[in-house]
């Protein structure tokens, strides 16, 4: 609906003119209230470097013994149903339930010795997504911002007209939106873009048809709508032209017509729309929500989207570890070796870095089930757990850091949440020192003792 409020002519108690106020609903559509949005993102901006992140969520906590880090001599009830396989790389090798990565093992950095040591998916998530510990279960609010928000703030979108941070279908962790992967002081401006919140949490095996993102469905036939409210706006705002002679009205505009950019200019919807890919790159992915999403998240960042999480849940398995993996493992093999895939193809890798990690690993040794459900799986495990850093102008093709020989705890270059995020910071091009003010007005740095991973820079 399009209000018009009539005000004075004269400044209020912050020293702003006041004028013919204008809502327009359009600046909703892409969760801009008003453009006042734009302009806080545009404060203290880093200097872009063009390259951009895209960050594979695994909710719940994937067992490292299963992807990255097997132990096939392990005694049996460590080892798990699998055996290894040999990658691209010699002496790197995977879960053989990933031979499709297997073979992109060479645009890797395998970090195999990240730990935190706790076992909370609360704590875990907020420490993995942060870089810092502050949340628990006990108390679940969001203590520190996001690496994506955090990124969203220093250095904005890589295009004109796109947003700077997305979530697929939407931004969570342990079931809160965007929860740890939100903003927290720096404010709901460097909140993730959450693409469509009534059809999210999907797991890989889902059936649900994927709805036309509501970006799309409100903007069909509206166009011409949008366009008579901006240019009644537009005449309005001439009227106060001619009071108003400090340069705010132009300074206001400018943020003002980005955000119609991002409505009508036609770029984001553009990338956005799925129904420009074709079935043969459709099928590299493969078919599910997760492939689907993660194409999608290619198509973001293409278009000069600098953070995008793709949500992939499901990885809490107490039980059933066998039957729960078989369900999930061959959907994020397909995902990410497409993703490489095309990225390499398009020239993309060196700029774009793709990480794939959950809160925590899985206990090396397999449990008994759950009450009711007595068949083994594995519990929380912070100890110990593996992550991986893709593409992005990194060093690749190599291993980082190892665990014992029960995947229990590093053994050698044991590396913290901070230094992960430490390491994505320094691909950005952003100083991993730089300070953010906090709700208390103090200077915050990114990250306070993590350093960057020199090996893969």
């Amino acid at each position: 609906m399009l209000e018009i409020q009539q005000g004075n002519f004269g400044n209020n108690c912050a020293g702003h003119s006041r004028r013919t106020a204008i809502k327009a609903g359009f600046l909703g559509v892409l969760g801009l209230s008003t453009a006042d949005l734009l302009r806080l993102r545009a404060e203290g901006a880093a200097k872009r470097n063009g390259k951009s992140v895209i960050l594979i969520w695994l909710d719940g906590g994937p067992s490292h013994m299963e992807t990255y880090d097997p132990k096939p001599a392990a005694p049996k009830e460590y080892r798990g149903p699998w055996l290894d396989m040999a990658t691209n790389v010699p002496g790197i090798r995977f879960s053989e339930m990933l031979p499709l990565q297997a073979k992109h093992a060479d645009k890797m950095c395998v970090l195999r010795s990240v730990h935190h040591d706790t076992g909370d998916h609360f704590a875990a998530a907020h420490w993995m997504l942060t870089g810092r510990h502050g949340s628990t279960s006990a108390n679940k609010a969001q203590k520190y911002p996001s690496i994506g928000s955090c990124i969203a703030r220093a250095k904005g979108a890589n295009a004109k007209g796109m947003p700077a941070y997305v979530g697929l279908p939407a931004a969570e962790s342990v079931y809160l939106y965007p929860g740890y992967q939100g903003a927290a002081y720096l404010g709901a401006a460097y909140n993730p873009f959450q693409l469509n919140m009534k059809q999210k949490y999907l797991g890989a095996t889902s059936k649900t048809k994927i709805q036309t993102p509501p970006v799309l469905a409100n903007l069909a036939g509206d166009i011409g709508r949008v366009g008579n409210r901006v240019g009644l706006r537009e005449s309005l705002d001439q009227i106060n032209r001619n009071i108003d002679r400090t340069g705010s009205f132009e300074s206001l505009d400018r943020y003002q017509q980005q955000a119609v950019d991002m409505v009508t200019g036609g770029k984001a919807r553009a990338a956005f729309d799925m129904e420009k890919e074709s079935t043969k790159t459709r099928d590299l992915y493969g078919r599910g929500p997760w492939g689907h999403y993660t194409l999608m998240a290619r198509r973001l960042v293409e278009s000069g989207v600098s953070f995008v999480t793709v949500d992939m849940p499901h990885w809490d398995t107490h039980s059933k570890i066998k039957i729960g993996l078989e369900a999930r493992l061959p959907f994020l093999d397909r995902a990410v070796a497409g993703l490489l895939e095309d990225l390499k193809q398009r020239g993309m890798l060196d700029d774009t870095l793709v990480v794939v990690m959950g809160e925590f690993g899985r206990t090396p040794k397999l449990n008994s089930g759950q009450p009711g459900i007595p068949i083994p799986g594995r519990d929380h495990w912070g100890q110990a757990m593996s992550v991986i850093l893709a593409g992005g102008g990194l060093k690749t093709g190599q291993v980082i850091g190892a665990t014992n020989a029960k995947a229990e705890h590093p053994v050698a270059r044991a590396l913290k949440p901070d230094d992960v995020l430490a390491t994505i910071y320094e691909v950005m091009g952003i100083d991993p020192e730089t300070t953010f003010k906090d709700f208390a007005g103090r200077p915050v740095p990114l990250v306070d003792q993590g350093k960057a991973i020199k090996e893969i820079l």
